[in-house]
Parts: C-alpha cells; structure tokens; sequence
C-alpha cells in the first residue's frame, strides 16, 4: 500500500465522535513533489496551486484506503470503527504525532524525519484496544526557516498560526474579498500556499509521492492566469471535476486569479480583467478593479472609472472603484 505508516495513538476525547473508541488510529499518505513547488513564483503570468491540490481530491482517495482497510480489520476483529478525512472534530495533527507519524512543526503542521512536510493524515477509530506507538519529539530546533518564508508573515510567533493572514485560507476558505493590504503578498497564488512546507529543511529527505492519482495533472502545473478569468460556472465545474479546488466554488476561484493577474504586471492580461468587471459576481467585479487598477496608467484607469463607477450598484465594488481610484493617485 502507499501508506507512510500505520500507528495506533492514545485517544483524545473521542466521546465526542463515538463512546466505544477503543484507540484512534492514524494514517499518512505522502504526497511529496518532485521539484520545488515554489519556481512557479518567478512565472508572473501563470497560476500557482498548491501541490495537493494538483491531482485528484484526495478527501476520497484517503477515505477509501481507509474503509478498505477498515473492513479486512472489522473482519478480523468483530469490532466496530468509523473513519475519517477532515469530516469531524477530530485533532488529527496532535493524535498524528502522538502516534508517532511526526511533530507539529513552527508552521503548525506535521513533519516527519522521513518525509518532510508533505502527506495527508487520515484516522480511524476502532473498538479495538491496539497497542501505542511511541510519540514523536520535536526536532525543529533553533531552525525559522518556515516562519521567515511566509509572504504574509503569517505566523505571530512560532508554532502559531493567524489564518487571517495565510494565503492558503484567504485563497480557500475566505468568502469576502481578500484584504488589500495582503494582495501584492499572494503573487501569483491562485489556490493555496506551500511556502512554510517547501522552506522546511527535512524536505530533503521526503521521497516523491507515488500515488497515481495525486499526481499533477498537466493543467494544473503551471496554468495561464488568463485562460483561468474566463472560467463560468460550468466550465470551472468542469475543468476541476474530481478535483478539491472544486469546492471552493467558481467565485472566489476567479477572484484569487483575477489577484494574481493585479500582480503580473502584464499589460497584456488588461482585457482578462476589464472583461471581469461585467460579471455577475461583486466579489469578482471588485477583484477585477484591483486587477485593472494595478495594470493601468492612472489616466486609463480614471477613463475606465468614469465609464463604469455608475453602473455600479453593490456597495463593495463601488467601494474598491474608490480605493483603487484614491492609490492610483
């Protein structure tokens, strides 16, 4: 199997997910890169996404290795589990290094001697008493390596995380528009961020991930930002069918590219952006003002303002029209 390892851990308030648990088991699926994710950056007119999220969702990948694997043992034990894949309250990351799978490092996530930063943990929870496994100490040291990495200095102090400030939740789980302060920051980050992960030194041992279907698809490597800002609903469901960027729906995806166009610097990507300010959406017209007032001159921009600031009717667009209007100063 692909599994990193398999490990049993101490529990950590199951009553809460099941009253029989008898051990939380926890597992990690490496899915390392073959290269440094982060030579996208340098590629202004093209869309970063981070690698997980380059293949196919691995929420379901997981969670049927998982019920496979669940089923030989139910078979073999006559007990009762339930499994889980970021579907329930459940402190993966602590149980993970409680197991023994690696240590929560200075960006919060887990790391392990064997395979740096990059795998997916998924749980099971049994009746079932299983032997412990030793838990994992922290081996990170003196070493800031990921906290300094952070292009939005994310991290207050280490092993602390504002999520206000991290490009992988303003680009995923954010709704609104992504605060100004923080838009030249993101770059050309159109989904998710893998900075902290790629800064961490026991990168150099972690192995190229070997499951099929995480793997990159070729669309996904290195996509042009304009060719993303057309996407509508139904392209955009089509062109990520199976994939986790799905979820975070077709406006806040365009948003994030319509950012990343803002910081090109290419005059060419202006129609991408004009194009935007028609949509139907407010937030992705609003991300469409920044786009074009990052890319215009400031007479252009003012011609554009007066042709479109009063058929504007959503406070929050007319808003950024001001902004922007008010920068390009």
């Amino acid at each position: 199997m692909t599994w990193m390892e398999t490990h049993a851990a101490r529990r950590a308030h199951p009553n809460a997910l099941w009253e029989h648990a008898g051990a939380v088991v926890m597992f990690g699926l490496n899915y390392g890169p073959g290269h440094d994710p982060r030579e996208i950056l340098k590629e202004k007119m093209r869309g970063a996404i981070s690698v997980y999220a380059q293949g196919d969702d691995y929420h379901e990948l997981i969670k049927g290795k998982l019920k496979r694997l669940g089923q030989w043992l139910a078979h073999k034990t006559g007990s009762e589990l339930k499994v889980f894949v970021d579907t329930a309250p459940l402190m993966e990351k602590p149980l993970a290094q409680s197991a023994g799978l690696g240590w929560q490092g200075k960006h919060t996530n887990l790391v392990s001697r064997e395979h740096g930063s990059w795998f997916f943990l998924g749980a099971m929870l049994t009746q079932t008493a299983l032997p412990l496994d030793a838990r994992e100490i922290d081996h990170c040291g003196s070493c800031r390596a990921c906290l300094d990495a952070c292009p939005t200095d994310a991290f207050p102090a280490p092993y602390q995380l504002d999520a206000r400030r991290c490009i992988s939740y303003l680009t995923i789980e954010h709704k609104g528009p992504i605060p100004r302060e923080l838009r030249k920051a993101i770059g050309n980050r159109i989904y998710g961020c893998d900075d902290c992960l790629a800064a961490c030194p026991w990168n150099k041992f972690a192995r190229a991930g070997r499951e099929q279907k995480l793997a990159a698809r070729e669309e996904n490597r290195a996509p042009s930002l304009s060719g993303l800002a057309s996407l509508d609903q139904e392209s955009f469901r089509a062109r990520f069918s199976k994939s986790p960027i799905k979820r975070t729906g077709r406006d806040r995806f365009v948003r994030n590219v319509l950012i990343a166009i803002g910081n090109s610097g290419a005059p060419s990507l202006v129609p991408d952006a004009v194009a935007r300010l028609e949509d139907e959406s407010p937030l992705v017209r609003g991300a469409a003002v920044w786009a074009a007032g990052e890319l215009l001159s400031q007479d252009e921009f003012a011609k554009l303002a007066a042709e479109k600031f009063s058929e504007e009717s959503d406070d929050g667009v007319r808003a950024e029209w001001s902004a922007a209007l008010t920068a390009s100063r």
